[in-house]
């Protein structure tokens, strides 16, 4: 409907520089996964000023409600998430707005999320009358390690919802731009400790020992055969361990060794079969040389795949908001991952990508996580109109 499209340009507009101001505070008081308490009673403080009701969801998380007023048969209702932790690192970018915090940064972009949706939030709530159905919001702790999807997914928060939406910016799309692509976009992340146990001797006699460097080397060299000769090239697998640690003295043969790793897939199925087959791999290596093996597993997040449905509606919205060329459908997947992919699971969805680089802005092209991380805060604007403007017409039906 032409007048919702005009009432979200309108709006973003002249909300742009709450979005900034709010943005901004986010970034220069930046808190870990699980230690998000400043922030949860800052997003509290905004949606009591709009008389939205919330709750916490674990000590972290916030939630909230919209209610249209409209009377009519639609009544549906949509997720709305914003994940809002930051990364364990020291900012060295210095702007006005610098984080406050030592050591911890919004190098992600989190910050950006949490104030393009209270916006988005603010808009609707002033709006509600022109729907009907349920507007969930859902402001989630600690992305960044996995873990704050489940408390809302457990908790029941997503019960009776249709649809559920969301937003990430992009330091390599161009700002202006937005990624809307079907299927697989992110990949699925799972941590691993694999632990050997073996025997000590002097170095002078190893048959007296059971060497547990040398068993997880063969290891280490070998969860790579997993990658290149048991999955098709045409799939993307990634296996990779990036910590080692064995050992005591040079001239000991060690008696324990961890390896820790991750594995990176876009299919659930491929995701089970690749772990079952590290496991017998490290259990037949370690058999071998007679030490014992232990895998410990955590599962951080699945694949993030872009509901079909969900994809051709957000796609629609985003051709009544912008041009053309800004609106990107297709593009490689990422092997980093998001737990986003949780709500997907649980509610058909979509996530869209919102770009933040801006050639004339040097720290806006840097990667994510990067200390000099920022964004082109124009993409705020973008990311207010796909949100508002999407749920505003998933519940008029007019998509």
């Amino acid at each position: 409907m032409e007048e919702l499209v005009k009432l979200v340009l309108n709006e973003t507009e002249k909300n742009y520089t709450k979005a900034v101001e709010l943005r901004r505070y986010f970034h220069s008081h930046p808190e870990l996964p699980k230690e998000e308490f400043n922030t949860a009673k800052r997003i509290e403080e905004e949606l009591d000023k709009l008389n939205i009701e919330h709750k916490r969801v674990g000590e972290t998380g916030v939630y909230a409600e919209i209610i249209g007023t409209k009377d009519d048969k639609a009544n549906k209702t949509i997720v709305l998430r914003a994940d809002i932790d930051a990364l364990p690192i020291e900012e060295t970018n210095n702007c006005e707005y610098k984080s406050l915090n030592e050591g911890v940064m919004h190098a992600c972009g989190h910050d950006a999320h949490t104030a393009s949706l209270l916006v988005s939030a603010k808009i609707l709530s002033e709006n509600k009358n022109l729907f009907s159905g349920k507007i969930k919001l859902c402001f989630q702790q600690a992305e960044e390690i996995g873990y704050g999807a489940r408390l809302f997914i457990d908790g029941g928060y997503l019960e009776g919802a249709s649809r559920s939406f969301g937003i990430h910016v992009g330091s390599n799309i161009p700002v202006g731009s937005i990624v809307i692509m079907e299927g697989a976009n992110n990949a699925s992340v799972d941590w691993f400790r694999i632990s050997i146990e073996g025997k000590a001797s002097h170095v002078s006699t190893p048959e007296l020992g059971c060497d547990a460097a040398y068993i997880i080397s063969q290891i280490v060299v070998a969860v790579q055969s997993l990658v290149t000769r048991t999955t098709s090239p045409m799939e993307n697998v990634l296996i990779g361990i990036g910590k080692i640690n064995a050992g005591t003295g040079y001239n000991i043969v060690a008696e324990n060794a961890t390896a820790e790793g991750t594995i990176r897939v876009f299919s659930p199925e491929i995701r089970k079969s690749i772990k079952e087959r590290l496991e017998n791999l490290v259990y037949s290596i370690s058999q071998i040389y007679g030490a014992k093996a232990h895998i410990e597993w955590k599962d951080f997040t699945s694949p993030l795949i872009n509901d079909s449905i969900s994809t051709k509606e957000a796609q629609i919205v985003a051709r009544k908001l912008f041009e053309k060329d800004k609106i990107i459908t297709s593009r490689k997947p990422s092997l980093s991952g998001d737990d986003m992919a949780e709500f997907i699971n649980k509610v058909p969805g979509v996530y869209a990508f919102v770009g933040t680089r801006n050639e004339a802005i040097e720290n806006t092209t840097v990667a994510h996580h990067n200390s000099n991380f920022d964004i082109d805060e124009n993409g705020l604007k973008t990311s207010i109109k796909i949100t508002t403007l999407y749920a505003l017409e998933y519940l008029t039906n007019s998509i």
